[in-house]
């Protein structure tokens, strides 16, 4: 199955030309038989807000107006979108990442992991531990940006069940993570991770760019550069996923890192933080 990730400049405030983008590029991806297309983080709204105050207009309840225009265009397509944006939610809102599938509005994910930058310093922490999305093109996890550099984020996916490992993410220039973190998310999980990075800047921000879409046994099979917009395409098999015994040499040289894990030596990952 073929799967994107794109990777686009992002207009801070200005709802309307993201969502066209993000429109245009899902068709695009789609009609190129990508079935799975993932977004950067906040690619609706904008990141770099300077209060809650300012980021509130552009945020939306989920299902909402952008998000049911989305799932209009994900069921004529058959496709799936992941796409990041900032949840209302009564008086809370959320940076978030909408699962949207050919059979609707499957739900978000809400950052788990907050760092002090942009909204991250307003909104509300998520409460969802982690949901897994059954898709019909296969089982998403997702990390919004940070929450891919803590590793139990992708552990709690793989351990849910999902084959792929969504992450949206703003990685400002002058973080390493794009680096080092998609390729480890996926070998020591075994699923695929698809790294949806902005590109452009923000408010004295600039972004990284590189996206990436790694394998379970950590080959990249698609990078983007700094600066350019684009889709990245890679052609994978979700299912192999599931099959966690890797044989480098059978009967002899065999691992399993999900079976072979010991959690009752894990508890201080656990234990309330200091």
């Amino acid at each position: 199955m073929k799967i994107a990730a794109v990777q686009m400049d992002i207009k801070i405030l200005d709802k309307a030309a993201n969502l066209a983008r993000i429109l245009q590029t899902l068709e695009a991806a789609s009609q190129n038989g990508a079935r799975i297309v993932v977004f950067p983080e906040c690619a609706l709204t904008g990141y770099c807000f300077e209060s809650l105050e300012e980021a509130r207009p552009v945020a939306e309840s989920v299902p909402g107006p952008s998000t049911q225009q989305i799932a209009q265009a994900a069921q004529r397509l058959h496709s799936t979108a992941i796409v990041g944006m900032l949840e209302a939610d009564g008086e809370k809102i959320y940076n978030a990442a909408a699962v949207i599938s050919p059979e609707g509005i499957l739900g978000t994910h809400r950052k788990i992991h907050l760092p002090y930058l942009g909204i991250d310093r307003y909104v509300a922490p998520g409460d969802k531990p982690f949901p897994i999305f059954a898709t019909p093109h296969g089982r998403l996890g997702v990390n919004i940006c940070y929450d891919c550099t803590f590793p139990e984020s992708g552990r709690v996916v793989k351990l849910k069940g999902a084959q792929l490992l969504a992450i949206p993410t703003n990685f400002p220039i002058g973080s390493d993570s794009w680096q080092h973190v998609p390729n480890v998310r996926a070998t020591e999980n075994h699923l695929i991770v698809v790294a949806a990075d902005r590109v452009g800047e923000e408010r004295g921000f600039r972004f990284a760019g590189h996206s990436q879409i790694v394998d379970f046994m950590g080959k990249v099979h698609a990078e983007a550069g700094e600066t350019e917009e684009t889709i990245l395409y890679a052609d994978v098999d979700l299912a192999a996923a599931d099959q966690n015994r890797i044989a480098r040499i059978p009967g002899i040289y065999e691992i399993n890192r999900i079976a072979d894990r010991r959690p009752e030596m894990y508890s201080p990952i656990t234990a309330a933080k200091n």
